[in-house]
């Protein structure tokens, strides 16, 4: 796993990177495990658009990620692992003994041959998922539940890890990657190690087209609108918008959006 450099033979490649894909073992997914998704390009089901910048971008196919390790002690071959162009991280297929595939997000150090389970009671090592109360403190971990048998969602993407501090009753301190500690049952499932991918931070995009490729359109600027469209908007000449940066309607940027008052109870250190 590395970072591919482009030649210079034009201005657009002149600080393109790519990854060499080096670690993808296989190139076709396993068809019974994808399924096609409509493109919404950012709108619901009225047809109205609630993510901007979104359209476009090139064909795929969303492959069936197995989030909640739920098949316990049952042994896997890893077949191979493989490119997902719906996340980050790159993804392992599994074959279990009793001829099931599912994917996993892959962790960095599996290799295709090696052997990983799922529940109580199973070693501690790299792709394998346990309750949070049977992982060693300081184990780095990822793909963690919020509540039990929820399914991960936590710690997802390439290159990062969360790291188990703590056990104190029927909760565990986990510190994730934004820095913020959290408490989470330990009845949990995680898998251990860190997530694969970690060249992922270092891929310089270099062009615009490489962003709509991934389905990303450009962005406009506030103060390049008109005021009906942005509070930032109008002006004679070229102004500097006259106030703090906002969003279109006129909530300030860096304010707290959180209000899951439920759950504050849950975080004992805030991530800033």
């Amino acid at each position: 796993m590395g970072i591919k450099r482009c030649k210079p033979t034009s201005a657009g490649r002149r600080f393109v990177t790519y990854p060499d894909f080096s670690e993808i073992t296989k190139d076709k997914p396993h068809k019974s495990l994808t399924v096609s998704i409509k493109k919404r390009r950012g709108r619901n089901n009225q047809g109205r658009i609630t993510s901007w910048l979104k359209g476009g971008g090139n064909r795929k196919h969303y492959r069936i990620i197995d989030f909640k390790r739920n098949k316990y002690k049952v042994p896997a071959k890893v077949v191979s692992i493989e490119y997902d162009p719906n996340r980050s991280a790159r993804i392992a297929l599994l074959k279990y003994i009793d001829g099931e595939y599912r994917y996993i997000l892959a962790p960095d150090g599996l290799n295709v041959g090696e052997t990983v389970m799922s529940g109580s009671g199973i070693d501690v090592k790299v792709g394998n998922a346990l309750p949070l109360k049977e992982i060693p403190l300081g184990t780095m971990i990822h793909n963690i539940e919020l509540y039990p048998k929820s399914g991960g969602k936590l710690v997802r993407s390439a290159g990062v890890a969360a790291q188990l501090m703590a056990k104190e009753g029927k909760y565990a301190h986990v510190k994730l990657p934004s820095g913020e500690m959290r408490l989470i049952s330990v009845n949990c499932m995680a898998t251990v190690g860190q997530v694969s991918n970690l060249d992922h931070e270092n891929v310089v995009i270099g062009k615009a087209g490489r962003m709509r490729h991934l389905g990303r359109r450009p962005s406009v600027r506030g103060v390049a609108m008109n005021p009906i469209d942005h509070p930032l908007g109008g002006g004679e000449g070229r102004s500097s918008g006259g106030r703090p940066a906002c969003s279109p309607w006129g909530k300030p940027e860096g304010i707290k959006t959180r209000k899951n008052k439920k759950t504050d109870k849950f975080i004992v250190k805030r991530r800033k």
